[in-house]
């Protein structure tokens, strides 16, 4: 008789936004997969979103979660949704990231019986608003009850009030270096200076387009151009159109399907945000060869040797910000040179596979040594 082959590990993710599952997952997916594990997928999607994980060889459960919503009745309904998921599958591992899926997630595996980890990529709301410190308790008692806990910098385990030895910190979610290959400087001039991320406040865009003005006004619209690409997000947070339609000293690219081509054509990578767990916009500038700016904030500032490969100015400062543009343009003849820096800082330290890998190997899902 043929042996019955045995039965395979089932994963489920956790995730709160459906693009961010190919964008910043797919080495975790892939190695998953290596391990002949069975990857599932709760995540709010539509038909086309849906279709396009199960291409990843993802087993896919649409959830009603709103991502930016306050309304409890809605989150009651995803935790219920979720227990019910984790009883019918019974995974051995739930993976969750983001602030509601980690919530919510470690609620429910609490309720199914489940096994949960928790991958923390930043405080956001819960660093930038009342609501959110008001949270800061639950998220705490949740990672708590958690087989394990990955922070992605210092600061958000500190600031949640844990000690320096719970948890693992990994160096962000890592970048495929494959994919993002070092591009040449183009000609100069003009300077251009681009930022990449969705249009929130907190990511900085209001200074980002502050310090252009005043660069701009400095050194003269034929020496510095100033693009930005990403898309308001339906969080309270994002800026709206209509100030988007004044910043006219601004090229707006838009939401790009691959962002390789804006960075190529840049010469430096701005981005002032607030806080972040590690940004990935950042990780792909870093490995195209860009030098950055960005601020000297929880999550940014792991990114940047100052004077190495970029400049680290002070949150919500955009005199500082303008001042080191115009210290990017005096320093021209070093670009490309800072922008090695950044490769090899990629290499060494934000590798997708040795993040990947590092995780799973403490889930106990890849073999140690």
């Amino acid at each position: 008789a043929q042996a019955m082959a045995p039965p395979r590990m089932r994963v489920l993710l956790l995730a709160s936004f459906a693009p961010s599952l190919w964008l910043f997952r797919a080495q975790l997916v892939r190695d998953l997969q290596a391990q002949g594990c069975e990857v599932w997928a709760a995540v709010p999607c539509n038909e086309e979103e849906r279709d396009r994980l199960r291409r990843m060889g993802l087993h896919v459960a649409c959830v009603p979660l709103a991502r930016t919503g306050r309304n409890p009745w809605r989150d009651a309904r995803y935790l219920a949704a979720l227990v019910r998921l984790m009883r019918r599958l019974r995974p051995a591992k739930v993976l969750a990231y983001t602030i509601k899926p980690v919530l919510y997630g470690a609620m429910a595996a609490r309720m199914a019986g489940v096994p949960f980890y928790a991958l923390i990529t930043g405080l956001g709301m819960l660093a930038h608003t009342g609501q959110g410190r008001l949270l800061r308790p639950l998220v705490r008692r949740a990672l708590l009850g958690a087989e394990g806990v990955f922070f992605q910098n210092p600061d958000d385990r500190r600031d949640l009030g844990f000690a320096e030895d719970f948890g693992v910190l990994v160096p962000g979610s890592g970048v495929d270096l494959q994919h993002f290959q070092p591009a040449p400087m183009p000609s100069m001039p003009p300077l251009v200076f681009l930022f990449v991320g969705r249009f929130l406040r907190a990511k900085g865009i209001g200074e980002f387009a502050e310090a252009a003005r005043i660069v701009q006004a400095r050194l003269g619209k034929e020496q510095v151009r100033f693009q930005i690409a990403g898309w308001r997000d339906a969080s309270p947070d994002a800026v709206s159109e209509d100030w988007l339609a004044r910043q006219t000293h601004l090229e707006n690219l838009g939401m790009l399907a691959d962002v390789r081509p804006a960075i190529a054509g840049a010469h430096v990578f701005v981005l002032p945000s607030y806080r972040e767990g590690t940004p990935r916009s950042v990780l792909e500038a870093m490995a195209m060869a860009r030098p950055i700016i960005t601020t000297d904030a929880p999550g940014c500032r792991e990114t940047v040797r100052a004077g190495e490969n970029g400049w680290l100015v002070p949150v919500r400062d955009a005199k500082s910000l303008a001042e080191a543009m115009e210290a990017a343009w005096h320093a021209r003849d070093r670009l490309a040179a800072m922008g090695m820096a950044s490769r090899r800082m990629a290499e060494a330290r934000f590798d997708a596979r040795k993040v990947s890998r590092m995780m799973l190997k403490e889930m106990g899902l890849w073999p140690s040594g």
